[in-house]
């Protein structure tokens, strides 16, 4: 039972506070990947799993991870969390080759797979009346779009002003702090229902997922028709097909099937995919494009971003006010609309672009767009679903916007390569043919988002979401006095 209104309140800060390291660290990565691809000698074909190993093993274990909290504890995993997140992004900023970084970034997306659940749980349980509730998902949603958009801009200055490895550091003191503070602002709490751990499923979809995005990964360096290829998308629908015949058959599932027949949290469960499939690589392409044809260092591209960074941070702080007003679905409307208008903005960058002509008004669309769909989704996961099942709808939306963002990641990356490659064997210039492959990646994005309009206008009901305002129940999580 929640003893203290203000030390509610101070939970939520600390649970943000968390989830803040944690969204940072998907992007603040990118600005640094040339520094880090010189230093560590990095092939071009696997700097991007410097991005792709968190997101994937992020996405991968988060459905454990929330078992996992309702059966031993909100507060230890989330504890146990931040310890695994602090000590591999030390390790992170003491790599010194490609695989100690991989490694260590995937050690980091485990630890992310912990927190995030854990501390969404905590939150939607422990904020239970309507509105209340809503301000609350409202604060954890524009956490999200910021750290986003920040991830970039602070991986810049620190890659330019200390190094690349500050970028894995800064978490250092984040972390420290975010320990010793739970015990002081949180008590322990657990489903008493939950009686066994599901690890075969866990195996069965994190397996299935990460051979499903190895083979979109390596498809353009191996060949889509290649033995390798196809024998790890064959895998991939093998072992997923099994998870789901598992879940089925087992008495307490990782993943309950049936959550997913409520449509809005199925549709907003569709918007978080596309959105991660969209703003992770959105932000990849960007870079590059800033670096290596308009010539950019990581100082410059990081300060580029302060007009996404800044807008997030206002259009999130509008859409948690405006939510509660307008509705879910017309605030989720505003963000995909943003959204597809900025990604079709970028489709026109040229080799000679100026940032106030060919980038700042797609910034500030994406920023819109941030703003005005991380707010929404969070509350839309969450509609209609009853206290015990918290953990596992928490669970369930950042899978699907962690898988949609290394898919995304690994699909724009191979559609811009690809386009490159031609462009170069038809004799364009570098910068022209690189040019090329960008666009061809931002109209790939742009038709993705578009869906999210249509997935937002046909799955997000407003007969759910004011069930899900109405229900109220006791929270399960003690906070200390």
């Amino acid at each position: 039972m929640v003893n203290s209104d203000r030390k509610k309140w101070f939970a939520l800060a600390l649970l943000s506070a968390v989830q803040f390291m944690v969204v940072l660290d998907i992007a603040i990565v990118n600005v640094a990947l040339p520094s880090i691809q010189v230093d560590l000698g990095f092939s071009q074909e696997n700097l991007q799993w410097v991005v792709s190993a968190y997101a994937l093993v992020f996405g991968g274990f988060l459905l454990l991870g929330g078992r996992a909290a309702d059966l031993l504890g909100r507060r230890r995993i989330f504890l146990i969390g931040i310890v695994v997140f602090t000590v591999s992004s030390l390790l992170a900023g003491l790599a010194w080759s490609e695989t100690s970084l991989i490694a260590a970034r995937a050690f980091q997306g485990l630890g992310a797979a912990v927190i995030t659940p854990a501390a969404l749980s905590i939150l939607s349980t422990t904020f239970t009346e309507g509105s209340e509730r809503n301000v609350a998902l409202g604060v954890w949603g524009a956490v999200g779009g910021f750290g986003a958009a920040a991830g970039v801009l602070m991986g810049g200055v620190l890659t330019s002003v200390l190094s690349w490895s500050w970028i894995f550091f800064v978490n250092i003191p984040v972390g420290i702090t975010a320990f010793l503070l739970t015990p002081v602002l949180l008590r322990e709490s657990r489903d008493a229902s939950v009686k066994s751990f599901d690890a075969l499923g866990a195996v069965l979809v994190t397996a299935g997922l990460s051979s499903f995005v190895y083979a979109i990964t390596q498809g353009g360096t191996n060949g889509w028709t290649s033995a390798k290829t196809l024998s790890f998308f064959a895998a991939a629908v093998a072992l997923l097909v099994g998870f789901v015949a598992w879940e089925v058959r087992h008495s307490e599932p990782l993943m309950r099937l049936g959550i997913l027949r409520i449509k809005t949290v199925s549709g907003a469960n569709v918007a978080g995919f596309i959105l991660g499939t969209a703003t992770f690589s959105v932000f990849l392409m960007l870079t590059l494009y800033m670096q290596d044809v308009l010539g950019y260092g990581p100082m410059k591209t990081g300060v580029a971003y302060l007009a996404v960074a800044g807008g997030a941070i206002i259009t999130s702080a509008i859409a948690a006010q405006l939510v509660n007003r307008i509705g879910v679905k017309p605030a989720l409307l505003i963000g995909m609309v943003s959204l597809t208008a900025g990604l079709l903005y970028f489709t026109q960058v040229s080799v000679h672009g100026s940032y106030v002509r060919d980038l700042l008004p797609g910034f500030l669309l994406v920023a819109v767009g941030l703003g005005f769909s991380f707010v929404p989704i969070s509350i839309a996961a969450l509609a209609g679903i009853e206290a015990h099942e918290a953990g596992l709808a928490s669970g369930l939306i950042n899978t699907t916007q962690q898988i949609g963002g290394a898919l995304g990641i690994a699909a724009l990356s191979a559609i811009a390569t690809s386009r490159t490659t031609d462009a170069v064997a038809g004799g364009a210039t570098k910068s022209s043919a690189l040019v090329t492959g960008f666009h061809g990646a931002f109209w790939a994005g742009a038709i993705v988002a578009a869906v999210g309009v249509i997935a937002t206008l046909t799955l997000i009901r407003r007969d759910e979401l004011e069930q899900g305002a109405e229900i109220v129940d006791e929270p399960v999580l003690d906070l200390a006095a």
